[in-house]
């Protein structure tokens, strides 16, 4: 798993995504669909018709980032996301496959 911060911002396409899309390919439809700068620091979430295989494409540095995984039992859900962006906690509880059953929070912020 890679690392980042808790002001990561994640943008997450609901829309089925060819998985054999590269970095040019998904660089074009992050300029599509979401109307941001690939090189703003975001990550840029993208799953496939069966939501069994996830590619996230980032700006690092000094170049592109694309992490893939692909499940071997199941499927990413994204009921409980009601938005393209997302937050950390949010993003995490996708990848490992975390449905809430009902979001009620603390504290606002």
């Amino acid at each position: 798993m890679f690392g980042f911060s808790s002001a990561a911002r994640f943008f997450i396409c609901k829309e089925a995504i060819d998985m054999r899309k590269g970095f040019e390919g998904l660089s074009n439809l992050v300029d599509i669909m979401f109307k941001a700068k690939i090189t703003s620091g975001a990550f840029f979430v993208f799953i496939n018709k069966n939501r069994n295989r996830v590619k996230v494409i980032y700006w690092d540095i000094d170049g592109l980032v694309i992490w893939y995984k692909r499940l071997e039992k199941g499927s990413f859900s994204l009921k409980h996301l009601n938005q393209n962006q997302v937050n950390r906690k949010d993003f995490l509880m996708l990848l490992e496959g975390v449905v809430p059953k009902q979001l009620k929070r603390r504290f606002s912020l």
